[in-house]
């Protein structure tokens, strides 16, 4: 589970009754989408032939730059997830990263679920024994891929919903305040 039982208004679009402008959402989309293709890799590495994952991350920017429709984006994040499903480990996570990523048209705060599933990745693909200075070293990228508009936004999201995203995102000093 990675969505809240409340709602953040500012992770809810303006037409929806929230405070997140079209501008930031497509941003925390292209944010998703470079957290879940920055691990496809570990699935790719499994299923090669398997387009379903990267589809998802491609849509995610085609909705980011208005040439796909929400409903079509989502539903390939649900196709990727398919994907997901008969696999274990390192390539079951990074393909969730890549269907949670195209769920973000649909709605905003999946883009930790990309994130998350992307540190789940890399931790499950890390030799024994180094699986959490690799969580660690994904957090960190992830970290600074975060465009200016939304890093406060994202920090702060990080740091309310830790606990229901595996207690994969490290606090900081900017998402305490």
């Amino acid at each position: 589970m990675i969505l809240p039982a409340v709602r953040d208004p500012r992770l809810v679009t303006v037409r929806r009754g929230g405070l997140l402008s079209d501008d930031d959402h497509r941003s925390l989309a292209l944010w998703a989408a470079a957290c879940a293709e920055h691990v496809l890799y570990l699935f790719e590495g499994v299923e090669p032939d398997d387009r379903r994952p990267w589809e998802a991350i491609e849509a995610t920017r085609a909705w980011a730059l208005g040439e796909l429709s929400m409903m079509e984006t989502r539903a390939l994040g649900g196709h990727a997830m398919g994907a997901a499903r008969p696999l274990r480990g390192a390539a079951r996570f990074a393909a969730f990263a890549a269907g949670q990523a195209a769920c973000v048209a649909h709605v905003a705060e999946h883009d930790l679920g990309a994130a998350a599933y992307a540190i789940k990745a890399a931790r499950a693909a890390a030799p024994s024994g180094s699986e959490a200075a690799a969580a660690h070293a994904e957090n960190l990228w992830q970290r600074k891929q975060l465009p200016d508009s939304v890093r406060e936004l994202v920090l702060e999201d990080q740091y309310r919903r830790n606990s229901i995203c595996w207690h994969v995102f490290e606090p900081t000093t900017e998402s305490r305040q």
